[in-house]
This record gives structure tokens, C-alpha cells and sequence, in this order.
């Protein structure tokens, strides 16, 4: 039997092409270099750490997502299990317990929710739903992820006091949809109502911050 070399030597003096045949095999000897892992350029970032909590009932514009299905049932951060069908919501920075309106901006379709959690933790979003209320204000499973508008009804406050936004006075607030046990338990409290909501009853204590 041949060595490699002894056949190598009788292509290369068998045709005149014996040169390139010999530098084909050549290369093809040598490993070929490792890939780069794929990076997925659209990965979205998430984000880490606390968040400042937002206390100023002002409306803000971002992107809403909604609850996975692993999350169903699991208690959140107010310890009530997280409901599929219920208006329980997630928000990096309004405190729990807030009230607020939600609106699709493509839709116009609104729904109101209750701060019970934390999250979402991808960079841009500002509410989770439930994947109720998601479904009623026009975010379907193809569609995932929708501008919203979330504006606070009703923002409970470090001292006990409420801060009513601007959605508080707003006719086209679906305020029927609120549980009587939430309207019960804002009248509890002293209420400050936040400048953006002119008409409203204003009743101020001297302790304004």
C-alpha cells in the first residue's frame, strides 16, 4: 500500500493540474475554525435591582405585557395568589395597592387594575396584566406586547393618605368595574388630590409634602 505522500506525488505528476490538487487537499486538512456563538442582537435587556417608587399619580406611556401561564396561582408580592382572570397587575414602581386605568393606545380599549405585585423586569415595559385584562384592553398571545397608557386612579402613600390622579376624574374611567371593598377602603383614608385633576374635590392637610 502507498503512503499518503507516494499518492500525493503521483496526482500531482499524472495531470498537469497536480499542483492545485495537491493545495486542495492540502486545506482540507486543516481544521476549520470554531464558530462564534450566535448572539441574539433583539434579546430584550432586563433589568435588576429596586426600583424608586413612583408616588405622583402621573400617567406615563409604556409597554405592557402580561402573565405567563407558570405564573398562575404563585403568590405575589401582596401574597395573594396571582389570579389568571382577575385585575391584579405588576409594576416596577407604583406602589402596592395602587388603582389605576390601562389603555391600549392602538385599541383605545381601557381596563382598570390593582397594583398586587412586582415586575415586569424587561427594560420598557411599566405593567404585567392578567391575561384577562389583557385579552379585554386588545393584547392577544399573537400580539404579546402593547403600548399602554397607565394612569392612577388611586396612588396609597407612605403615611396612610391616598393621592388621587387624574384618571380619578375622568368620565370615561370605567369606575364600575372597581369592587365596592376598594372605594370602602379609600374612604378610610385622607385623601390628596393631585393637581392634574381639576373639578375634583380638593380636601388638603397641612402636612402636604
Amino acid at each position: 500500500m502507498l503512503a499518503f505522500g507516494d499518492d500525493v506525488n503521483r496526482l500531482a505528476g499524472a495531470t498537469p493540474l497536480g499542483f492545485v490538487a495537491v493545495f486542495a487537499m492540502a486545506l482540507s486538512s486543516v481544521p476549520a475554525p470554531a464558530r462564534e456563538p450566535h448572539r441574539h442582537r433583539d434579546a430584550p435587556e432586563r433589568l435588576t435591582g429596586p426600583s424608586k417608587p413612583d408616588l405622583s399619580a402621573r400617567k406615563r406611556l409604556g409597554t405592557a405585557s402580561y402573565y405567563a401561564r407558570q405564573f398562575f396561582g404563585r403568590p405575589m408580592a401582596d401574597g395573594a395568589p396571582m389570579n389568571p382572570r382577575g385585575n391584579n397587575a405588576a409594576s416596577r414602581t407604583l406602589p402596592l395597592g395602587t388603582v389605576a386605568k390601562v389603555t391600549d393606545v392602538t385599541t383605545g380599549k381601557s381596563a382598570i387594575v390593582k397594583i398586587e405585585d412586582r415586575g415586569p423586569y424587561i427594560k420598557g415595559r411599566i405593567v404585567d396584566l392578567s391575561p384577562s385584562t389583557a385579552q379585554q384592553i386588545g393584547i392577544t398571545p399573537h400580539i404579546g406586547v402593547a403600548q399602554v397608557m397607565v394612569e392612577p386612579i388611586a396612588v396609597p402613600l407612605p403615611d396612610g393618605r391616598i393621592r388621587l390622579g387624574s384618571a380619578a376624574s375622568d368620565q370615561s374611567t370605567p369606575h364600575r368595574r372597581l369592587s365596592r371593598p376598594r372605594f370602602s377602603a379609600l374612604s378610610s383614608h385622607r385623601v390628596f388630590v393631585h393637581p392634574e385633576s381639576p373639578g375634583a374635590p380638593r380636601r388638603r392637610s397641612s402636612s402636604l409634602p
